[in-house]
């Protein structure tokens, strides 16, 4: 622990205190998430229930194969008029058109309780098409939950968290919890080209169930994400199994620490990081392009970690471009292996930087690095 309170103090990064504050913070938001899926789940007419029984048994229901039905949001009610809060019309919308094609066009605009898709949700968004949070003052939200749901796809999303008019007073050690889309206790997820800009926390989300902390998020395939103007990091992964994001671009992070393109950091020994693969990523003016820290997997049960990134490019980090950190395994066991295959660094402060880490953890390989100035 010294050694890592002593690199944090050299990098001129966080503090010891500041350090427990985002722990707790990211431990205080698994709970205050939580709650908020609790409350959505309930019953009442305001359209805040996700999954009524008539909902649940179609989702069950539903074929897997890729649907051919094109139902449009508008049918349900979605005005898309750049004004009107649309946010119970949506969710009527996307309970009545499981199994089928769900097509979102216009300026959607909704509040934070954000709406949650079901199993067999497939969600296309039409050119031009988005939505963004009307005026609010909080820094816990999800514009949209895939939670505790399977075969779920999303098409061509533009989600914007709309920091602008957000009044909760920014805080740069917390507060980072209002998320794009968020993905829990989740299976056999597709995002496809989806953009999040301007979330009080991150772009993409992903973690184990808040319902049951033995649920791993599985089988996500995120491909051409755009992250622009986050406060915390344009994604997260918290926790999951065969993650997969290909050619994203994470850029413009800054508010909340890490301020990560993509930060990796389990919340505790509950967490799994099996099969995660980033291929081709890029991040440009972010405090790390990419943060691996491991700090809180060390446990009872011992992990098998495996990463693997390819031809990252990071742009102008302020810290590091690569940054791994923070395994002290105090006699538990996290093997396997990270890889960062032929990355390039152009104007990073520094490139890839491994620090407070246990040399009985995981291996770290890092191989045909480019740097440029």
């Amino acid at each position: 622990m010294t050694s890592l309170i002593k690199r944090y103090a050299n990098a001129d990064l966080l503090s010891l205190d500041q350090l427990t504050t985002r722990r707790k913070f990211l431990t205080g938001f698994a709970l205050t998430a939580g709650s908020v899926m609790l409350a959505g789940c309930g019953g009442g007419g305001d359209g805040t229930s996700s999954s009524p029984s008539s909902v649940a048994d179609a989702a069950v229901n539903a074929a897997i194969t890729p649907p051919t039905t094109i139902v449009n949001a508008s049918s349900f009610g979605v005005k898309a008029d750049g004004t009107t809060n649309d946010r119970v019309a949506l969710q009527n919308a996307i309970n009545g058109s499981v199994g089928k094609i769900l097509l979102i066009s216009g300026q959607v605009r909704i509040d934070v309780t954000g709406v949650a898709l079901l199993t067999n949700s497939y969600i296309r968004f039409a050119s031009g098409a988005s939505i963004k949070l009307l005026p609010h003052n909080s820094t816990f939200y999800q514009v949209m939950r895939i939670w505790d749901v399977q075969n779920v796809t999303v098409q061509n999303a533009y989600i914007d968290g709309s920091k602008e008019l957000n009044s909760a007073t920014p805080n740069a050690n917390s507060g980072g919890g209002g998320m794009g889309i968020s993905i829990c206790g989740a299976s056999n997820v597709t995002l496809t080209s989806p953009t999040t800009i301007d979330t009080w926390g991150d772009g993409i989300y992903i973690a184990n169930s808040y319902s049951s902390a033995a649920t791993v998020t599985s089988n996500v395939t995120v491909s051409n994400h755009i992250s622009n103007g986050v406060r915390r990091n344009g994604a997260t992964i918290i926790s999951g199994s065969g993650i997969t994001f290909t050619n994203p671009v994470w850029e413009n992070c800054s508010g909340t620490m890490p301020s990560a393109g993509l930060d990796i950091e389990p919340n505790s020994n509950a967490d799994v990081l099996s099969n995660i693969k980033i291929v081709t990523p890029t991040t440009t003016n972010c405090h790390f392009g990419i943060n691996i820290y491991l700090a809180n997997l060390p446990g009872a049960v011992a992990k098998n970690v495996s990463i693997a990134i390819s031809n990252h490019t990071d742009n102008a980090a302020n810290d590091a471009g690569f940054y791994v950190s923070g395994l002290t395994l105090n006699g538990h066991t996290v093997s396997g292996l990270i890889t960062s295959a032929s990355p390039t660094f152009v104007g990073s402060k520094s490139g890839y930087r491994l620090a407070a880490w246990d040399m009985a953890g995981p291996s770290v390989e890092v191989t045909n690095v480019t740097t440029r100035a």
